[in-house]
């Protein structure tokens, strides 16, 4: 399904890819979806794409039926998951589209954006040549924790997030109503994140890094990575209107992520689950 570009006052998300580390493709991943990370974010007649991962590639053939883009990537870090989609956006390969892909977390790090995608298209990674990239794009770092306005109905929060390498998290604001995404971020016991907390308060959405349970957790210490049920404490803390439960580990099946629905629902009633299609509206 294709969704036409909104009017000035719409204002959501679609999810394209939901899973974390690696794409899963088969039967037990077919309700929620094996791709990786990427939302879909439309406001005051702007295309905002959240990440990069797997799910990026069917997002740019049905951006392709639209005609010509313009469109900001906000990627949360460039861990290969989350950027693996973008030598596989056909609206790069397309002249006259534009294409902006920004990055909180490589401020102060010797190699630029722009360095780590050409690394991962080089011979003998890619086949295609830079070349054949026909679309005008623009790579921008800023710094993690500054406040974009890449559009002037359209205020971008940022923070950042503990993960190995460094990542960003994004507060997106519109007409009054706000979109928080905060993935592959590290919980610390016994402490809540106040980068993430101011982050997320009184958000209509907030969309977190749930890979683990709480029982999982111990064996995954230290790999960038939380749980929904610390996910579901922040948004109670925060006073947010929604929590989406997002970055589902590779092990996790649908029917896993059922269990998660419904135990999530008791912690903070207005929980639910990512899932590759679903269109949430703040």
């Amino acid at each position: 399904m294709t969704v036409s570009a909104p009017d000035q006052d719409d204002f959501f998300i679609r999810f394209h890819g939901v899973r974390g580390t690696i794409p899963c493709p088969g039967s037990e991943y077919a309700r929620y979806g094996g791709n990786t990370s990427c939302i879909e974010l439309r406001c005051g007649g702007h295309l905002f794409i959240l990440d990069a991962g797997t799910g990026l590639r069917q997002l740019g053939i049905e951006l392709g039926a639209e005609g010509l883009i313009d469109t900001d990537i906000l990627l949360t870090h460039t861990h290969i998951d989350h950027i693996v989609g973008m030598p596989f956006f056909i609206p790069m390969f397309r002249p006259g589209n534009k294409i902006r892909v920004h990055a909180g977390h490589l401020w102060d790090n010797e190699e630029r954006l722009q360095q780590v995608f050409l690394r991962m298209i080089a011979t003998p990674i890619f086949p295609v040549p830079l070349e054949a990239l026909a679309a005008d794009i623009v790579f921008k770092e800023f710094r993690a924790g500054d406040t974009l306005t890449l559009h002037k109905n359209v205020t971008i929060r940022t923070a950042p997030l503990n993960h190995p390498n460094g990542a960003t998290g994004y507060r997106i604001e519109h007409g009054g109503k706000s979109i928080c995404y905060v993935t592959d971020t590290e919980h610390v016991e016994g402490k809540v994140d106040a980068n993430i907390l101011s982050l997320i308060r009184g958000a209509d959405i907030f969309i977190y890094d749930a890979t683990y349970t709480t029982e999982e957790y111990p064996d995954f210490k230290g790999w960038g990575h939380s749980t929904w049920e610390v996910g579901a404490e922040l948004a109670t803390l925060a006073e947010v209107g929604r929590y989406v439960i997002f970055h589902h580990a590779p092990d996790h099946t649908d029917s896993d992520m059922d269990l998660i629905a419904d135990r999530s629902r008791i912690k903070f009633e207005a929980s639910i689950v990512a899932r590759e299609g679903l269109i949430i509206r703040p």
